[in-house]
């Protein structure tokens, strides 16, 4: 087994997303969920993130390779201002249990060894459950908000919400510190390369949302009332017969357990999010690919 480094090339961030593939068990190229309707937009996504944690972050993103199989496994990780996450881990059918996950955690965790803080969304596999507590991180279950919008049964929003760009950074910054403890930083600009932004911005606070087309990517905010209206402008735009995805929601978040109640949408138990360092967030909804 060969283990070295993710490079920024569009060869490796193929190789990245066809393992990730391979280890969920799901059509190529959607492993990072939902209905398989927009196969190639979705490549490109995993592709443009797995490019942008080998630019930032080369010490924390590993590919293992056996010499006859070809990649077997694979792990993306990231620090920003003293907060570890992990972004991925996955190893393909044919090299479970032979210890090639954990010698990729191992390197990542590795990379994070001077960050106090850390993160992870698990999915709701027992394999990964195991070995992210084994890592010695805090389990704790989440769930999924999922439906067709009810819009009918939303309030109205009770203040303004703003198209975010990149001069909205500091704020974002600013309120991720407050939230998980360190900025995302970069990851911003990620994020707002393939989702739109929502932001908040008055005397009770601040705050902003990433969603695209109905699913909410990531949410963070000052108070609960800003993140119930930017839960709600998120949930207002999905488009007609589509339906929304909010993800990892933590059971402190009873504000957004309220907004999907208002809306229609299912509330089921789905994955863990896992933390070090952190308690579970109630004004912050991770983002799954970079949480």
């Amino acid at each position: 087994m060969i283990l070295r480094p993710v490079r920024d090339d569009a060869q490796d961030a193929g190789v990245v997303r066809e393992v990730a593939a391979a280890a969920f068990g799901v059509p190529r190229s959607l492993d990072d969920g939902g209905p398989a309707t927009d196969g190639a937009a979705r490549a490109a996504r995993q592709d443009s993130r797995t490019r942008h944690l080998a630019r930032s972050d080369p010490g924390g993103c590993w590919i293992v390779e056996d010499e006859t199989a070809g990649p077997v496994g694979t792990v993306l990780s990231s620090r920003r201002e003293g907060t570890w996450a992990l972004s991925l881990l996955a190893v393909v059918p044919g090299a479970q249990g032979k210890e090639v996950g954990k010698a990729l955690l191992a390197r990542a965790l590795h990379y994070g060894r001077a960050c106090l803080r850390g993160i992870a969304c698990a999915p709701s596999d027992p394999v990964a459950a195991r070995t992210l507590r084994r890592a010695g991180l805090t389990l704790h279950p989440t769930l999924r908000l999922s439906g067709r919008v009810d819009t009918a049964g939303l309030d109205p929003l009770d203040g303004a919400v703003h198209q975010g760009t990149e001069r909205h950074r500091d704020l974002m910054d600013s309120v991720d510190r407050r939230t998980r403890g360190g900025a995302h930083g970069p990851d911003h600009e990620e994020l707002l390369r393939h989702n739109a932004l929502f932001v908040v911005d008055d005397l009770a606070g601040s705050g902003y949302c990433y969603s695209r087309g109905g699913h909410v990517e990531a949410l963070a905010a000052t108070s609960r009332r800003l993140a119930t209206r930017l839960l709600t402008a998120a949930l207002v735009t999905t488009p007609p017969g589509e339906a929304a995805r909010v993800t990892h929601v933590s059971a402190e978040s009873q504000w957004a357990l309220d907004v999907a109640v208002t809306a229609g949408l299912d509330i089921t138990n789905d994955g863990f999010l896992c933390l070090r360092g952190l308690r579970p967030p109630e004004l912050a909804i991770p983002s799954r690919t970079l949480p």
